[in-house]
């Protein structure tokens, strides 16, 4: 059977895998709404600092940053990548990956990534915009943002267990705990970047902690949290020695000099008018269980 788009409807889980489901959603909030007219006409707050513009070879990918509602409030789908990985072990992510020639768009490809990923059945799925591009240059993507509503919410599951170790709706609850976030030190530079710490997954960092970090303060979310100084992670750091030795290998040695735990610089832009935002009591409780160990950034194939 296919969806409306034209994608095959997911298939059931396989026994014995983990399933992350969840109550019907109905539509979408008007905050929601409101964030994805602002993020796909303007773009997401982000710096590209001393970054060339995209080269005629990059490769176009896309990640799908679904929202649902379940039983805590809001919440977000993430995935971990399986630790046994080549590259990108045990980084949490966004489903998403690389376009495949059929795909006939970003959206496509967001969602048929999302449907190999973790079962999902795209025929759930509400589209509510596409970010502008964002170029990452040391893996050569040009990653689309695809915002969407979760429905329909069906079983998700690691379809392949190889790639993907776990599935989790994390509540937008815990994103915005400030006892759950943290600055991460560049192991070399210095450099600060976000992170988030979420209950059964490693450390969210990199890109898609990027991301996280401005679609919660774009609508209004985020909570004041004291930043504090920037703290080590050795969990991070081997991901990113590991992350340096594949640019390496594969004949890049400067970049890999030069790799950044998180590729993207969040702007200090504020919350943008006509996002309100929802109320925190609108969010549910935080889980006061934090993750443990550390890991991020880009997901099989993109830069999820």
């Amino acid at each position: 059977m296919t969806a409306p788009d034209g994608l095959p409807r997911a298939s059931s889980p396989s026994a014995g895998l983990p399933v992350a489901g969840g109550p019907s959603a109905g539509g979408p909030p008007s905050w929601l709404r409101t964030l994805a007219a602002v993020v796909t006409r303007d773009g997401l707050p982000v710096r590209e600092e001393g970054w060339p513009p995209p080269p005629p070879d990059a490769r176009p990918a896309a990640v799908l940053i679904l929202f649902g509602q379940g039983e805590r409030g809001p919440d977000m789908l993430l995935l971990e990548r399986s630790a046994d990985l080549r590259k990108h072990a045990g980084q949490p992510a966004f489903p998403g990956g690389a376009a495949d020639p059929t795909d006939d768009s970003a959206v496509h490809t967001a969602l048929r990534e999302a449907r190999e990923e973790v079962g999902l059945d795209p025929a759930g799925v509400e589209i509510l915009g596409a970010a502008p591009r964002l170029y990452l240059p040391h893996s050569n993507y040009l990653v689309t943002p695809v915002l969407a509503w979760w429905r329909v919410p069906c079983p998700v599951y690691p379809v392949d267990p190889g790639e993907t170790s776990t599935v989790a709706r994390v509540p937008v609850a815990d994103l915005v705990d400030p006892a759950k976030r943290v600055q991460l030190r560049h192991p070399r530079t210095g450099k600060p970047s976000p992170a988030f710490r979420v209950a059964g997954m490693t450390t969210v960092w990199g890109f898609t902690a990027g991301i996280l970090d401005a679609l919660l303060r774009l609508a209004g979310l985020e909570r004041p949290w004291g930043e504090g100084p920037p703290v080590d992670d050795p969990a991070v750091n081997a991901s990113i020695a590991r992350a340096a030795r594949e640019l390496a290998q594969a004949g890049d040695a400067e970049a890999a000099g030069e790799i950044d735990p998180h590729d993207l610089t969040t702007d200090d832009t504020d919350t943008v008018d006509g996002v309100d935002g929802v109320e925190p009591d609108g969010l549910g409780a935080p889980d006061n269980t934090a993750g443990t160990g550390t890991g991020a950034g880009p997901t099989k194939g993109s830069a999820a």
